[in-house]
Parts: C-alpha cells; structure tokens; sequence
C-alpha cells in the first residue's frame, strides 16, 4: 500500500491532559480548522490517537476528518478499536478506501473486517486491485490466528538471487514496507527455504548466491495458530519478526513484534477481565442491557456462595454471641485468605496461559504455592497476633487460635486458587473467566467453617 514507511520527522512528545482536550474541544466547538492541524503537525500518531480517544464521540469523529489520509493512515492502529469502528461508519467509502490504501495489509485487514459489508465491498473495490486482493485473502482466516495477524507485505528473493539482488530488493521496497527484519529466501514455486538478516548482506561479497547467507534452523508457524501461542513462540525464541507458511511451506507472510505487543496486551486484558467475571467483548459494547447480562450469572455464583457463607455463620451463632470478640476479626482473616488465594490463581492462570505450566506440572506447582502459603502464613499470623494481643489487649489463648486459624486459611486457599484453574483446564472449561466466582466463593465458605470450627473447638 501507499504509505507504509514515511520520512522520519521529529515529533513533540506531549502528556495528554483534560487540559489539552478541553482546549481542543474548544477548537470543534469553534470550528477553528486551522489551529487543530497546527497543533497535530507537531504531534507523533500515537499522541494524535490518544487525544481521539479520550474525545466526545462527536469530536473525535470531527477531528479525524481533518486529518489527511497520510496521517489518518499512521493514526488508525493506535486507535481505540470500537471508536475507530465507528468514526469509519461515519464516512465516506472514498474517504475510507483512501486511508486503507495508507495502511498495511493486516491493519487494512482490521479496518475493513469490521465495517458491514456492503461498505466493505465497495472500498475493496476502490483501493488497488492487487492490495485489495491480498485483504481478501487475509480476511479468511479469523482475526485471533496467525492468519489473521501476519502481513502480506514481506522483502524475498529467489533461491538463486545474489546478495546483491537481495540488497537490491531491500532498495526497491524500503519506501513500501514499514519493517524489514529479513530478506526471505523462496523457491521458483514461492516454498520458504530460509531468511537472511540484513547485516549478512553488508557481510558477504555481493556476488555470492543468498544461499551462503541464509540462517539455519528457521523458525515458522503456520495461518491457524492461535495468536497466543504466536506470542509464545516469538517470545521463547527472541524473535522480532516470524514468517506464515501454508502446508506445503508456502510463504504466505510474516508477523512482526509490533503486532505481538498489541496482542500480549489484548490478552493480559482480556483474562483480568475475565478473571473479575467480566465478557471480553464489554469494551465493544454500549448496550447496558447487554453487559449486565453478562456479568450477572457470576454475580449470581458469588450470591449463591455468599448465601451458603450466610449459613455458616447462623449455624455458629451461639458461638459468636458467647464470645463477641470473634466477629471483630472475620474481615482480617477473610481478607488475608481471599488475597492468598487470588494471588495463587492469577500466577497459576498466567502460567498456564504462557504455556510455561501444564497439567502434568500440576503438583509441582501446587507444593511450590504451600511453600509461599506455608511462609506468608506463619509471618502474617505473627504480624497479627502482635497487633492483638498488644493493641487490643485480647488474651494469649484467644490470640493464639486466631492466628492457628489465619495460618491454616492461607493455605487452604492458596490450594484452591491454585488447584481450581487447573482442574478447570483439565476438563476444557476457562480457567481464566471460571476461576474468580469459584474460588472466590470456595475460600469464603471454607475460611469461615475453619475459623468458628477452631474458635468452637478451643474456647467452647
């Protein structure tokens, strides 16, 4: 496409404050052009995407229409995905076929997978024919696959090129492609045979075949590969791009580090998310009815967990009314348990979501979590039994049981939290969007049978 890499220009780097959009909203409201441009002139595209992003809707629909396509083009991947959803909605299919031709292939690929298809088809039809046949392509595969991440746009030469052809391709294309890491090495019948970096050819004589230069051992992934496990990979290995092949080991394209940022991030936000009970798609939504109806099934588990907590506690009420003093510290030991536990689930659920835990490393990481459980328990009851004995001046004995209790707490629910996710994977459920109600609930119920248990057992 057009625009790919720009001259490089210096660019302010500014902190965007309410001040600075209260200003630019000003300036919509005044219709005052001229002064908007000025001021994004000096600004990088991700700032000029950020301010957008924080703007009213109307705004921001407003501001982006001012910008040319260039800068359009290097402002669309920083912004907000349902934001930029809808300003497209709101132009023109000239207007829009004319930023997607600024665009690389994979961003062009988002841009138009999400506009109806009506729109779609009319902006594949005015963008250039051979760029709009490489987004029809990418538009097969699904938008969380190496497919849909890779981009079309790769630097290759043919298995009998010399590095001189190679650095000669390399010319050619430098103004076309944003990110040449490798110059890729293809057959007559376009199979990837290797990738050769761009100092090797500054280091071997321009007349030998590209073959001598070429790296061993290439990594490579092919379209259907979950994008996880495409992060997993560049991230084991160092990589800073990876190339796509097909079956047969047909170069398709190539995933650079760029991408993989974006989708490390996505992730991580999409199981904290999921953690809290929370639908991945709550972001992409405005409809109030619809996220409440995704979150209030797992409000319904903690309610149903909390009512069996409930229960708990009357089925100890003459405990608690002969000795007042154990409802005073329910919130310490309820609090200290739950922590423990979502601590232990967060790290098991992130390990196994880099693939560094799997199941048969169950075990392993169950002793390891009891371990830390078995340490923070004993200083934690430490902490406290100081703070009650000398702050509220409670008895040795009773001080003494409300640290047993803690300590035994904490490890029960560093248990749960580390043996529930795990489980949960092993018969194909979610453990990142399962595992917050259930071990939420699970500690509650458990940490306030074991404390009345014990408070029962020693006192009455």
């Amino acid at each position: 496409m057009n625009n790919k890499n720009k001259h490089i220009n210096v660019k302010d780097v500014i902190q965007v404050d309410n001040e600075l959009l209260d200003n630019i909203s000003q300036l919509v409201d005044q219709q005052a052009n001229a002064s908007i441009k000025t001021i994004f002139a000096n600004l990088h595209s991700a700032d000029i995407a950020e301010i957008i992003n924080h703007l009213k809707f109307n705004d921001a629909v407003y501001t982006f229409k001012l910008l040319d396509n260039e800068t359009a083009g290097e402002v669309v991947p920083e912004l907000d995905e349902n934001l930029r959803e809808k300003i497209f909605l709101e132009l023109e299919p000239k207007k829009i076929a004319a930023i997607v031709d600024e665009l690389e292939t994979d961003d062009a690929t988002d841009v138009v997978s999400d506009l109806p298809d009506e729109i779609a088809e009319k902006v594949l039809e005015k963008i250039d024919p051979e760029d709009s046949e490489d987004v029809k392509e990418l538009l097969q595969y699904d938008e969380e696959t190496a497919g849909g991440l890779m981009n079309s746009d790769f630097v290759f030469v043919n298995e009998n090129a010399t590095i001189a052809d190679a650095i000669e391709e390399v010319r050619k294309n430098a103004d076309e492609f944003e990110h040449i890491y490798f110059i890729y090495v293809l057959t007559n019948n376009e199979k990837l045979i290797g990738q050769v970096l761009l100092k090797s050819l500054l280091t071997n004589p321009p007349s030998a075949n590209i073959k001598t230069a070429v790296e061993e051992d290439l990594i490579y992934i092919t379209p259907e590969i979950d994008q996880e496990k495409v992060a997993d990979i560049m991230d084991k290995y160092d990589l800073v791009a990876i190339p796509v092949v097909d079956k047969n080991k047909r170069m398709l394209g190539r995933i650079t580090i760029d991408d993989i940022v974006d989708v490390i991030q996505d992730e991580a936000s999409e199981d904290l998310q999921k953690f809290a009970g929370l639908s991945d798609d709550e972001e992409f939504t405005d409809s109030t009815f619809k996220v409440s109806g995704n979150r209030l099934p797992w409000l319904a588990v903690s309610l149903f967990g909390e009512m069996i907590s409930a229960v708990v506690l009357s089925s100890y009420q003459a405990s608690i009314e002969k000795i007042i003093v154990t409802s005073f510290f329910i919130p310490i030991v309820m609090a200290l348990g739950g922590s423990s536990g979502n601590q232990a689930a967060i790290v098991t659920i992130q390990a196994m979501g880099s693939d560094t835990v799997r199941l048969k490393d169950g075990l392993r990481r169950l002793f390891k979590e009891l371990r830390v459980a078995f340490l923070n328990g004993i200083v934690a009851s430490f902490v406290l039994f100081t703070l009650v004995y000398f702050l509220f001046n409670i008895e040795v004995k009773f001080a003494l049981i409300l640290c047993l209790s803690l300590f035994i707490i904490m490890i029960t629910a560093s248990i749960i939290g580390t043996t529930v996710p795990i489980l949960l994977k092993k018969f194909g459920a979610d453990p990142a969007i399962a595992t917050g109600p259930i071990s939420q609930t699970s500690n509650d119920i458990l940490g306030l049978l074991i404390y009345f248990s014990i408070v029962t057992l020693f006192l009455l």
